[in-house]
């Protein structure tokens, strides 16, 4: 019978995350301190910055129960970290990771948990170096810092971007959302697992690479990551830049995938494009002469799609999105908000 952590107890959990990480996790060289102790200590390096970033996901709010393997779930709460770290033109190093876990949660769940954290973190030679553990009576939740690091003069903040900028965006935003609604609309035993739309939500892939790539070229003006919807984080980088955006319909970017699925009644394929979904995407402004060389940086590194969107107007004239018939819309940009929504985050 599997043995849950009510049968091992906290210590006997935390022996065995300590001995999966020491076994499958890398060692830097730089962790003078490592798990174990109070608390970790490592050495920072010469003519960097360190960044720090946390996330939590709540069972019911940012993942649905028997919907999403114990592994990933681990990836996921990890490349959201790994995302924001990215997003700033830096890499991540080290992970502090805290679960709130019922007693009878299966321990291999835990353990498959970790071995999604550590597949996420060693393809950057970044370790787990500490965290917490407690007990919950009732939601199941992750949550993780994550340290990392940028050289100096190479941080990308979300507050520079130019009136003038192009606008440009990776991958395919609102695809997450689709599989979301995918697995809420879910009747009986459909095989919505393996769905390429159901994989965006579930296993999502970070830019991370791309936007270190972005950050060190010197192209760009300002990035952020998509986690809450395209709309609602190019709206923090409007609000933090003091200016607005002006986006074309036709421009954008929509997936196979997103054109096969049935929409609700009065809801167009960019309303998913637009609205609430955590793809971790990246939108990225830059001068108009550079627009050539930001993809080359990207194709050079990575297959993944980026498609110039729009431009960087007047703080004064707000978002406007240009529909297919050439006439305008002022748009709201509205993101993901905690307190205010009532089904999962997308």
């Amino acid at each position: 019978m599997s043995k849950t952590l009510a049968d091992i107890g906290e210590f006997g959990l935390i022996h065995r995350i300590q001995t999966l990480v020491a076994k499958r996790g890398v060692q830097s060289p730089d962790i003078t301190l490592g798990m174990g102790d109070d608390a970790a200590a490592f050495r920072p390096h010469e003519g960097y910055e360190l960044l720090v970033t946390c996330d939590t996901m709540v069972e019911g709010r940012h993942f649905l129960k028997g919907a999403i393997t114990a592994r990933e779930l681990g990836k996921r709460a990890m490349v959201m970290n790994i995302s924001d770290i990215g997003a700033m033109g830096g890499r991540p190093l080290y992970a502090l990771v805290s679960l709130g876990l019922r007693a009878d949660t299966l321990v291999g769940d835990v353990e498959e948990m970790y071995q999604g954290f550590i597949e996420e973190l060693n393809p950057f030679q970044a370790a787990i170096i500490g965290g917490n553990i407690t007990k919950s009576e009732h939601d199941l939740f992750v949550d993780i810092t994550l340290i990392g690091e940028v050289e100096r003069g190479a941080l990308v903040r979300r507050s520079t971007a130019r009136e003038g900028d192009a606008v440009l965006v990776t991958g395919y935003p609102g695809q997450a959302a689709a599989g979301l609604q995918l697995l809420l609309n879910a009747k009986g035993h459909e095989p919505f697992q393996d769905h390429p739309l159901v994989n965006a939500y579930n296993r999502p892939d970070h830019r991370a690479k791309e936007g270190r790539a972005m950050a060190l070229s010197g192209y760009i003006t300002s990035m952020i990551d998509i986690s809450d919807g395209f709309l609602g984080d190019l709206g923090h980088i409007c609000e933090e830049s003091h200016v607005g955006v002006e986006l074309l319909q036709k421009r954008l970017p929509v997936s196979e995938h997103l054109n096969q699925i049935t929409l609700p009644p009065g809801k167009t394929i960019y309303d998913l494009v637009m609205g609430n979904s955590d793809d971790y995407e990246l939108i990225i402004t830059c001068r108009p002469q550079n627009v050539g060389d930001v993809r080359s940086v990207i194709s050079s590194i990575s297959p993944v799609p980026i498609t110039e969107v729009g431009r960087v107007i007047p703080q004064s004239e707000g978002i406007q999105l240009v529909l297919l018939d050439g006439t305008k819309m002022n748009m709201i940009p509205k993101g993901w908000d905690h307190f205010n929504e009532s089904s999962p985050k997308q």
